[in-house]
């Protein structure tokens, strides 16, 4: 089992050099992974003071050696493919190849996407996530990719180099408790799932959908929310357990947690 710190760039996590103080931290602690939200706005009353996730990520990267990192989750829905790729693919060669990349519908929260535009119904973003997914994954190729679909083009495009990862960035999906097999069929064809406000009850459903559908849980990470049912998760497959700390926290505290040794 391995551990990592999740925690968001907000308050005074906002400034990327409080938010890789606490990487390196947790690195010289022994934690195996540091992700981070990534989010554009927040509603004042939660989070006045919002960092960029990405910016704190390149900075952890080259502060750090050891420590998995990457965003949790990026909204696919509300990027550029090509962006992203390029993005994703400087900051896995920054870090070494350390990069994982959670990704996922992302949230409406007091109108995060709504206030900006974007797509709000759930069904609509789910379809351009799949597509945004597909184009993604080609253009990390190397491959010179031709892409019409109903949401994005890339017309006869390259893109070098490609991230030190091989066959690719490993990619997590994530997927709440509550919701129905699509996004587990999603995440079924990744790297991983990380499973959002999920019980035991739930967890063991969604493992068995994503497990019919692979046919095997072999190679697949199963990043877990902590918490004090380590038998069970461990049981049902778990391979990352996920400290999330609490979303506006005092930087004092957050490297408190950072320097307290992870289970094991």
């Amino acid at each position: 089992m391995l551990h990592a710190l999740y925690v968001a760039p907000f308050g005074e996590l906002a400034d990327p050099r409080s938010l890789t103080e606490v990487a390196v931290t947790a690195e010289q602690a022994g934690w195996d992974g540091l992700f981070v939200w990534d989010h554009v706005w927040r509603p004042p009353d939660r989070a006045p003071t919002v960092g960029d996730a990405w910016i704190a990520l390149a900075a952890i990267a080259v502060q750090t050696s050891r420590l998995r990192i990457g965003p949790m989750v990026v909204p696919l829905a509300r990027r550029r493919p090509q962006k992203v790729a390029r993005e994703s693919v400087a900051l896995d060669r920054l870090s070494g190849g350390r990069l994982t990349l959670g990704v996922g519908l992302g949230v409406d929260t007091g109108g995060e996407l709504g206030r900006f535009g974007e797509v709000t119904d759930p069904k609509e973003r789910g379809v351009v996530l799949d597509e945004a997914l597909d184009l993604l994954v080609q253009l990390w190729s190397g491959e010179e990719v031709h892409h019409a679909g109903a949401h994005f083009t890339a017309d006869a495009v390259r893109f070098l180099p490609t991230a030190l990862q091989t066959p690719r960035i490993p990619v997590w999906g994530a997927a709440r408790g509550d919701s129905g097999d699509a996004p587990l069929r999603r995440a079924a064809k990744l790297d991983g799932v990380f499973p959002v406000g999920a019980s035991i009850e739930q967890l063991r459903r969604m493992v068995d959908v994503i497990g019919a559908e692979r046919g095997s849980l072999d190679g697949f990470d199963v990043a877990v929310i902590a918490s004090d049912e380590v038998d069970d998760l461990t049981a049902l497959g778990a391979t990352w357990m996920i400290h999330a700390r609490p979303e506006v926290e005092p930087r004092a505290s957050v490297l408190e947690a950072a320097r307290t040794p992870p289970p094991r």
